[in-house]
């Protein structure tokens, strides 16, 4: 369990996180609560985060929701590095926080960027490749967020990486047609297969917290179930 020192993130914060899973070893890191953006006058609030996987370890990222107060700005950047064999499941979800007009949407911008890159083990440092670059920028327009499709109409972001050498079409099709079911509109990209591994991004938006909740846990419950031998996990905390 990853505990927030601060109460939330404000104006010119910066938290860096670095985890390392050895090779063989398994690991389910989880957030206390709810990672808080609140005004950040003069500067942005930003986490960088550095996840390495060694051969054959295994890393479930599932932190709480990030919830962007009235006039926050907000950067993460997270680098991954796994080797060919590693697996990883990284969730992320992104909510408008409460405002004193009630409105949502109140946030100045969000700017979350994942790099993923395969390392492969061998004399001289051995082969390395970019599997993904993910970059999503929230900024929401002035005035009526409702117009010029922002968001498609919905209010909350989710996202679900996956990167293991099982991933492949018939998986993303399989995500697809189990998380179809929650009220949530998603869709699944795949990588190119980079030193015989591979990933997945599934992107789904709702209008609550809880719905994303219910399809990342499907997606999870699948593959944990799959691959691991594992039943599904309840993660609530309160």
């Amino acid at each position: 369990m990853l505990v927030n020192p601060g109460g939330a993130y404000l104006g010119a914060d910066l938290y860096v996180i670095d985890v390392e899973v050895a090779d063989g070893a398994k690991l389910l890191l989880a957030t206390q609560s709810a990672t808080k953006i609140y005004r950040t006058p003069g500067s942005f609030a930003e986490q960088r985060m550095r996840l390495r996987l060694g051969e054959g370890a295994h890393l479930e990222l599932a932190p709480d929701q990030v919830i962007a107060y009235r006039e926050a700005s907000y950067r993460q950047n997270t680098h991954v590095t796994v080797r060919p064999s590693s697996s990883l499941i990284m969730a992320e979800i992104v909510t408008p926080g409460w405002s004193p007009d009630g409105a949502s949407f109140r946030y100045e911008e969000l700017r979350l960027r994942t790099e993923i890159r395969v390392e492969s083990a061998g004399e001289g440092g051995g082969e390395s490749g970019l599997l993904a670059l993910d970059n999503v920028l929230i900024r929401p327009p002035l005035g009526d967020v409702t117009g010029m499709a922002f968001m498609e109409g919905f209010s909350h972001l989710g996202s679900l990486i996956v990167v293991d050498p099982r991933v492949d079409q018939a998986l993303a099709d399989e995500l697809h047609e189990i998380t179809a079911g929650y009220g949530a509109h998603t869709g699944i990209s795949l990588t190119a297969t980079v030193l015989g591994t591979a990933g997945l991004v599934m992107r789904s938006l709702s209008n609550s917290t809880e719905g994303l909740q219910r399809v990342a846990g499907a997606a999870t419950s699948l593959l944990r179930k799959r691959w691991y031998g594992q039943d599904p996990l309840d993660l609530r905390k309160y």
